[in-house]
């Protein structure tokens, strides 16, 4: 039986860095995978929407601020009412513009698939 694609991947380019996005659909939520370099597992936030804000847990902790995955597990959980897995493996802290390059395609592949 063959069912529709549940697998997203995409590679997004900002600046002088390359991007791998994966993303993994379920009826009830997505697995989101941001990696720089090698696919890795890297810090991990989990979002689930409950009531009027979302609750977000730090699972692995970032080396440098998490705010990007924090930001992104919640808009696609409030977006999808669901639960968000979001993690990031990155060489280097993101900054503002490149975020929001990469929470901007992320969303748009969730909003797409």
């Amino acid at each position: 039986m063959d069912s529709p694609s549940r697998f997203y991947r995409k590679t997004i380019t900002s600046g002088d860095r390359n991007f791998s996005l994966q993303i993994l659909r379920f009826d009830n939520g997505h697995f989101v995978s941001v990696s720089e370099g090698a696919d890795k597992i890297g810090s991990m936030v989990i979002s689930m929407a409950a009531g009027p804000a979302p609750i977000t847990t730090t699972i692995i902790p970032s080396k440098s601020g998490s705010l990007f995955l924090k930001l992104t597990a919640e808009q696609i959980c409030a977006s999808m009412n669901g639960i968000a897995i979001v993690s990031s493996s990155v060489q280097r802290e993101l900054g503002a513009d490149t975020a929001k390059i990469l929470m901007a395609e992320i969303l748009d592949m969730i909003r797409n698939e």
